[in-house]
């Protein structure tokens, strides 16, 4: 009759569990796989995949006996809390691009085409909806997804499990990093944003000069199309901001 001890049974289970929690709760919190349309058995699939794979990579777990509930819940916590501020971090530099669509589409006067996205049970525009397009596209081009899984792994580095569950909160901060949406957004709209103020400029000054001129009939589809050649002209450049938010803000756990 085989037979095992719990010594045995937490040795085996420690291991694979505390990783499991914190891939689980980055899943829960990151764009693209906490939308309603990624079932849930492939989330837990796949965190129970990214566990196995980085075991080697990982540093020991601590051992937390089963009759210790308050040690157990802290550390529970702490894996909830870290997992899902790593997602939360990834989606403020989602969230920036589409800001940064926001503003585009004001000044183009796109943003009347607004409509309502089922995917996040939001109101969203068409630049903003493009540029959310655009950057999970461009997450995956990039290795985005390999860079997470390594400050993932590093976070086990340094925030250990059951190491003062509350000590994140502390060093990294995450309260202040809704900021980052309005400063990151800002500075890569603000090329088209520069440029289209600059049109309307002229718009201005023709209006004053030839009054008889509808500027409105003219200026609509000037604006729109202007628009659209700097969107393309950009969009090649858009990889340099959001791999350098992506690495700032991941920093933190590595």
């Amino acid at each position: 009759m085989i037979s095992f001890s719990e010594a045995q049974l937490l040795a085996w289970i420690n291991p694979l569990l505390w990783p499991f929690i914190r891939v689980l709760a980055l899943f829960a919190g990151m764009p693209v796989f906490s939308q309603r349309n990624v079932p849930l058995r492939v989330r837990i699939g796949l965190a129970l995949f990214i566990s196995v794979c980085a075991q080697a990579s990982l540093p020991p777990m601590p051992v937390l006996p089963l009759d210790s509930l308050p040690q157990l819940l802290g550390a529970v916590a702490q894996q909830l809390l870290i997992g899902l501020s790593m997602g939360f971090a990834v989606r403020v530099v989602f969230a920036a691009l589409e800001f940064a669509g926001e503003l585009i589409g004001l000044q183009m006067g796109l943003n009347f085409a607004g409509f309502f996205d089922p995917s996040t049970g939001s109101q969203g525009t068409a630049t903003a909806r493009f540029f959310g397009t655009m950057v999970a596209f461009l997450f995956v081009a990039i290795n985005g997804h390999l860079l997470l899984i390594n400050a993932l792994v590093q976070s086990f580095q340094v925030f250990p499990v059951g190491d003062e569950p509350l000590r994140f909160l502390r060093v990294a901060q995450p309260q202040v990093w809704g900021a980052e949406v309005f400063r990151i957004g800002l500075w890569i709209a603000l090329p088209l944003i520069t440029m289209l103020m600059f049109v309307n400029l002229v718009l201005g000054v023709i209006s004053r000069v030839a009054p008889q001129l509808n500027v409105f009939s003219v200026g609509f589809p000037l604006t729109v199309s202007i628009g659209l050649i700097g969107m393309t002209a950009t969009l090649p450049l858009m990889h340099q901001p959001f791999m350098v938010a992506l690495e700032r803000l991941l920093a933190v756990f590595s």
